[in-house]
């Protein structure tokens, strides 16, 4: 069971809402990210179940649809950015679209991707974080995405880290086939993105 303390409070629907609300979307790029662009153009399987959790604008989900990606569901906490992703994706199934929280979420898939979903999250819910990926992942399933690679600070979100303290934290519940800095990450991440390719254990 998650504990709901007052800091995490800070980050839930109605927090998420108002930044999208006031532009203040600093995360945005605007496009699919350049690592995950990649990450999809080597996948030879279209019909892979494929979850994007806290997904934001979906970029991601965008040009995996227009790939020819047929089970790509979006989760997101708030309303706002599945309004904007449908008006730039009006084909995309409104079934695939889901607003709700990602730690009530149920379903099994073979591959999620992570784009800024983690350090959105309160450091202290890391933990339930990587258990919750797990459960919603296939047996051989994977976790791929970025994560920041900064100091973690109380200051955030974004919250930071780095791959000593990732390791750790995610061998529990995963095999960590890949950690390694970006090469293709945006002028403005350059140097700060971790791409990572985790296998769920059994």
């Amino acid at each position: 069971m998650i504990t709901i303390t007052t800091k995490i409070l800070t980050f839930d629907a109605s927090f998420w809402s108002g930044k999208y609300n006031s532009n203040q979307t600093g995360w945005d790029m605007g496009e699919v990210s350049p690592p995950l662009k990649a990450y999809v153009d080597q996948l030879d399987n279209n019909d892979l179940s494929i979850l994007i959790p806290g997904a934001g604008n979906a970029y991601e989900a965008a040009y995996l649809f227009e790939s020819g990606f047929t089970d790509v569901t979006v989760l997101d906490l708030v309303k706002e950015p599945l309004i904007n992703f449908k008006k730039r994706v009006p084909e995309f199934p409104d079934s695939h679209l889901v607003q709700g929280n990602f730690f009530e979420h149920q379903g099994q898939y073979d591959l999620i991707l992570e784009q800024t979903f983690f350090c959105a999250l309160d450091p202290s819910l890391r933990m339930d974080y990587i258990n919750k990926m797990n459960s919603l992942l296939k047996d051989g399933g994977k976790l791929v995405g970025l994560l920041f690679d900064f100091r973690l600070t109380d200051e955030g979100p974004p919250f930071g880290g780095d791959a000593d303290a990732y390791s750790l934290a995610f061998q529990k519940r995963f095999h960590l086939r890949t950690m390694s800095p970006c090469y293709n990450s945006i002028k403005q991440r350059l140097g700060n993105e971790l791409f990572i390719n985790f296998v769920k254990r059994n």
